[in-house]
């Protein structure tokens, strides 16, 4: 198969897989068959873009020129392919999560959940795939559109309450400062095309390009950076393979993986080690990841507790990628695999408590390990990966993370990342421990091991194997981290 035959089928075998989808409501086993074997197509199409492009080609294909100079076109390069392999493989893992979730949960509307889930794949590969800041702006926005109705799918007035606060923390910044910050780099650029190096560098002083970066920082706002992250706790009311799957892979990475697209090939990480408003902007993640921590240690709703650690966790990698130096990218691009597979994990595992015993607090977490010892288990080898200790898989990206501290002396740095990890460890181990330690409540006591449904409990095993395996085996990992900063004079 030709690599640009293998890029189109991966451009659009969701959008594909969604239309088959909407056409077969009335077949649920049909219906969640082609949910599973779309997902699987879609990974298989881009494992066969992998070798090449890891070893140097950038397969491409021009799908618009809406005006002369703009084009929507697809490029595939080490980022975008990682990126896009992460979210597809996981969307096969949360495909079979959601059909025992669901059916065990009797949710309706399910044909409007399974293809709005599919579109929102295909607006992700999009942005993975996209050849130029147009194509990625106009998918991120795609993004947001196709997502509102899983985050309303109950219908109740708290969703669709938190469904408005959702689309306007999104669409708001995205068009306010986004979208300005793009035609402003067109206006000095000349071109909105991505470049090694980055393609601004020259085009106008440190000053007003410390601005437009500031604009993209929080235009993004699907990166979550303070006071732009309310969105993300608003999204928790979404069934919790919404959470899982778009919360903690594809919109809120979508957001870091743009950030890091500008900062790589529209700046450059040498010029964006050079402005003054990247030392402000490192302090706000810094804020970002310390008063998300707090917040989190002090919410008892389990979701409300893990949305928080996202928001933590997303500082990180952004903190990364404004450090601006190798370690920092590659710490950056290493965490947001590894924080995918860990808080997946936690948020499957809070989906299955949920269906095991009606319980969301934490507070009512007592005995539970010791009636659902399986996945209480995973969840704490998935708070291992966030917390960054071995024998999980996130402990090699914020070791990248803080050695990046140091290469940049921000000494400080290193203080507020270790502070965060010890209260990361503190508002998730928290789980486990009163799960396996504490007397099981009179509502439990004598009832045995009550495990979710089987299909659930498959997908936590395989993400949770996916937290230990990235801990053995995250040479390759690294090694498509380093093809992003060859040369950069930064360590």
């Amino acid at each position: 198969m030709s690599a640009t035959i293998a890029l189109q089928l991966a451009f659009w075998t969701p959008l594909t897989g969604a239309l088959l989808i909407a056409f077969n409501g009335r077949h649920p086993a049909v219906r969640e068959a082609l949910t599973i074997i779309t997902a699987i197509l879609l990974f298989a199409s881009l494992a066969v873009l992998a070798p090449a492009v890891f070893d140097g080609a950038r397969p491409g294909l021009m799908m618009a020129e809406p005006l002369p100079g703009l084009s929507l076109q697809l490029t595939v390069e080490p980022l975008g392919l990682l990126f896009a392999l992460l979210a597809s493989l996981l969307w096969i893992v949360t495909s079979v999560y959601s059909v025992g979730y669901m059916r065990a949960r009797q949710e309706t509307n399910l044909t409007r959940f399974y293809t709005c889930f599919a579109l929102s794949l295909w607006t992700a590969m999009g942005m993975a795939l996209a050849g130029n800041l147009l194509t990625l702006f106009v998918f991120y926005e795609l993004l947001t559109l196709s997502t509102y109705p899983l985050v309303t799918h109950s219908g109740s007035e708290q969703a669709r309450r938190s469904g408005r606060l959702y689309l306007g923390l999104l669409l708001a910044p995205s068009l306010g400062f986004l979208l300005f910050a793009l035609i402003w780099t067109w206006q000095l650029a000349g071109t909105l095309d991505f470049v090694e190096g980055g393609s601004l560098r020259g085009t106008a002083s440190p000053a007003l390009l410390g601005i437009l970066f500031a604009l993209y920082a929080f235009g993004i706002s699907k990166a979550a950076l303070m006071p732009l992250h309310r969105w993300l706790p608003a999204a928790m009311v979404a069934p919790t393979p919404v959470s899982a799957l778009l919360h903690a892979v594809a919109v809120v990475k979508g957001g870091v993986f743009f950030l890091l697209k500008v900062t790589l090939y529209v700046f450059g990480i040498d010029l964006v080690a050079e402005l003054q408003a990247t030392q402000w902007l490192l302090y706000v993640a810094a804020a970002t990841i310390l008063l998300a921590s707090l917040v989190a240690l002090s919410k008892d709703n389990l979701k409300a507790r893990l949305a928080y650690s996202t928001i933590s966790q997303l500082g990180y990698i952004v903190l990364g990628t404004f450090l601006a130096t190798s370690s920092g990218i590659i710490g950056s691009t290493l965490h947001m695999v590894m924080h995918a597979f860990g808080k997946i994990t936690l948020f499957f595992c809070a989906g299955a408590i949920l269906l095991a015993t009606q319980k969301t607090a934490v507070s009512q977490m007592h005995g539970v390990g010791r009636n659902m010892p399986f996945t209480m288990s995973a969840f704490l080898i998935g708070s291992l990966c966030i917390i960054g200790l071995p024998p999980a898989g996130g402990v090699w990206s914020k070791w990248f993370l803080m050695l990046a501290t140091l290469e940049a002396g921000h000494q400080a740095l290193l203080v507020v990342l270790m502070a965060s990890s010890l209260l990361s460890a503190l508002y998730l181990l928290t789980v486990p421990l009163r799960g396996f330690f504490y007397p099981s409540p009179a509502d439990m006591a004598g009832k045995g091991i009550r495990e979710a449904p089987l299909a659930c409990l498959l997908a936590i095993g395989l993400t949770a194997s996916g937290c230990v395996g990235l801990f053995f085996y995250a040479d390759s990992l690294y090694a498509i981290a380093r093809l992003l900063t060859p040369g950069d004079g930064h360590g």
